[in-house]
């Protein structure tokens, strides 16, 4: 919701002028002359700023910015002063004020005080949205944030797939977050009371794998002293998750093979056969069945694992998850780091939306840890020109009016203030589906 301007001034020339002014400019203003009415306007609707007057009868200025910021600390509110109170308007600034604006005050001093201050409380409000969403999740929608159209797809086929304890290959780029939709799987599962077991198969040496993965018997090799419970077999009843895959040695991978086939181990030093019941998760960045043809992958493990294949989506087609993911991960790193939460400029929004991400989720959650330690560099000015920022604006701004009309492009359309033909132009050329908005 936008912000909108409550003024407050008892002098009804001087606040006719201001409310005149003020909506000429674009905003919407509510106008009263008395303090008490303006805290209970803002009980009604506390997304607004506040431009008062510091002499006012009853409550004054000062009183009523103490009232505001003891409901939200957060409120912009602007001062308008006469000439003998500069000193009071000092105060109010040190009892924090937004601003302050001298009498008779200049148009233009005016709206660029307003203007400054309605992005900050645009801001805020859309900060504590992204919070109430994340304190509101639960379940999948707890691990894997976001609410695009190509999550909210993933998410839907996790959710049926999690139902079952089939077997499945998950498909998704480095950084992407193969790992924690592995973990959602599991916790939604019948075998989430089990144990769930990752794996590294490309960093797990050959010369250790058949103890690590299949256990060993006390004396099965040198320095074997006690029985060792192996990898797959502390998996039983719940879920083993073998990450990159594609990197694990094709001799090993036959060994593998031979467990998924049987579902049984039999340990280092053992002829016994062990029964293993578990879900099998298998990650990887790259396409298993283009290296099965080039003899990199075994083809028999290929058709073995995937059973069900889950396509990750990148980060780059997801780019309306990137607000929330964004604030989620600051919130993390400033409570980590144990320092304030820096505010978000909408430039900078912007930047990070139209940013290319190639590492993904991992890449954004570390751009968000060095943004709240201050050490991201911020990206020159002259790297996005005026076109490019003018698309990126439009394009979300194309995003929003579908997102709020549920995909309807004619109510969509009416929003943004053009032609539906000129909208269906401009969903082309930004290749934004108004399907996903539905």
């Amino acid at each position: 919701m936008t912000p909108y301007i409550l003024l407050v001034e008892d002098n009804i020339a001087v606040r006719d002028a201001t409310s005149q002014t003020l909506s000429l400019a674009g905003f919407n203003v509510h106008s009263t002359a008395h303090a008490e009415a303006a805290l209970h306007q803002f009980d009604e609707a506390p997304d607004a700023i506040v431009v008062s007057d510091i002499r006012l009868p009853g409550m004054d200025g000062l009183a009523l910015l103490n009232a505001l910021r003891q409901r939200d600390p957060g409120v912009p509110v602007i001062m308008v002063t006469g000439h003998g109170d500069i000193g009071i308007a000092v105060q109010a600034m040190r009892d924090g004020a937004w601003d302050f604006i001298e009498k008779p005050w200049c148009r233009d001093r005016m709206l660029d005080a307003v203007h400054r201050a309605v992005a900050q409380r645009r801001l805020q409000m859309e900060n504590r949205q992204l919070r109430q969403k994340l304190a509101d999740t639960h379940g999948i929608d707890n691990l894997l944030l976001g609410n695009a159209a190509a999550m909210r797809r993933f998410k839907n086929a996790l959710t049926t797939t999690a139902e079952t304890d089939a077997d499945v290959l998950i498909l998704g780029e480095t950084g992407s977050g193969k790992e924690l939709v592995a973990h959602a799987l599991h916790d939604a599962s019948p075998l989430s009371g089990g144990n769930f077991v990752a794996i590294n198969c490309a960093a797990l040496p050959e010369s250790v794998f058949d103890s690590e993965m299949f256990g060993a018997e006390a004396g099965a090799y040198t320095g074997a002293i006690k029985r060792r419970i192996g990898k797959i077999e502390h998996a039983h009843g719940g879920t083993l998750f073998l990450d990159e895959i594609e990197g694990m040695p094709l001799a090993l991978q036959a060994k593998l093979l031979r467990v998924l086939e049987t579902r049984s181990v039999e340990r280092l030093g053992s002829n016994a056969s062990i029964p293993v019941h578990c879900r099998v998760v298998a990650a990887t960045k790259t396409d298993l069945k283009a290296a099965s043809d080039a003899g990199l992958f075994r083809a028999d493990l290929y058709y073995r694992l995937n059973v069900i294949t889950l396509s990750l989506p990148p980060l780059r087609d997801r780019a309306d998850d990137i607000p929330l993911l964004f604030a989620h991960f600051a919130a993390k790193a400033a409570l980590r780091f144990k320092r304030p939460q820096p505010p978000l400029s909408s430039a900078r929004l912007a930047r990070l939306m139209a940013a290319p991400w190639p590492g993904n989720v991992r890449e954004l959650a570390h751009t968000a840890e060095r943004f709240v330690l201050g050490m991201d560099e911020p990206e020159p000015e002259d790297c996005v020109n005026l076109p490019q920022r003018v698309e990126q604006f439009e394009a979300q701004a194309i995003r929003e009016a579908l997102r709020a009309s549920q995909g309807d492009v004619a109510v969509a359309a009416e929003t943004l203030g053009i032609a539906r033909k000129t909208l269906y132009d401009k969903l082309a050329r930004y290749q934004i589906p108004p399907r996903d908005y539905r």
